[in-house]
């Protein structure tokens, strides 16, 4: 399949919420990608079930909804009524991990879990049957514009063998310092979605910016 593009709107000018909306739906972007942080299982906080509410109703694309909170149980179904068509919780945040993304389906959504860089690929090995995605934090989560972690190539590269292995049909999303420098090699060791922030909203043309993200190929072609 051809691979995903999903603007993080973490970056996006909040005074011009509504533009910059308008701009990813006119843009090549396949998702919105919403990062909700609570303060505590990162050190900072975003934006919650208010903003998601807002961006719903002008979003004409799916959202994917990464909750980095602690436990995120507390709020599957509100994030699912406030418009996430995927949601992802952290494996570091899940007291058990399972019911979680049984939960998340059972609202009748996708379910992701994501990984933070210090954690290694193979705690995914219990749940990577059952997951629609996996999230590969390729920075420290909680801040936009941080430098992308080179060993996050090798797991993403573990993480595509396990599903492979598995027959799993989890995508594999990237987050975190991807640029058109380094999104060919992320997509070579098989990542499916390519999550950009300030690369593409601090751009001088965030549309084309979407669109040179769009049209990369893999570094082996």
């Amino acid at each position: 399949m051809k691979h995903l593009v999903a603007p993080s709107m973490l970056s996006a000018d909040f005074a011009n919420l509504q533009g910059d909306i308008e701009m990813v739906n006119h843009s090549e972007a396949d998702w919105f990608h919403l990062d909700v942080m609570d303060g505590m299982f990162v050190p900072n906080i975003s934006f919650g079930l208010p903003v998601v509410k807002a961006i719903d109703r002008h979003a004409r694309k799916p959202l994917d909804v990464h909750l980095m909170i602690n436990d995120p149980d507390r709020y599957l179904e509100d994030f699912y009524h406030a418009g996430a068509d995927l949601l992802t919780v952290h494996l570091e945040a899940c007291q058990h991990l399972h019911r979680s993304i049984q939960k998340i389906h059972s609202l009748g959504i996708k379910a992701g879990v994501s990984l933070n860089p210090h954690t290694p690929a193979n705690t995914l090995e219990a749940i990577i049957h059952e997951v629609d995605l996996v999230l590969v934090m390729s920075v420290n989560p909680g801040f936009g514009g941080q430098q992308f972690i080179p060993q996050s190539i090798q797991k993403i590269h573990k993480i595509s063998q396990m599903i492979r292995q598995t027959n799993s049909s989890a995508l594999i999303e990237v987050d975190g310092g991807v640029t058109t420098e380094n999104a060919s090699e992320l997509l070579e060791a098989g990542a499916n979605v390519l999550v950009a922030g300030s690369f593409v909203f601090k751009s001088a043309d965030p549309p084309a910016t979407i669109q040179n993200l769009k049209q990369l190929r893999k570094t082996a072609g």
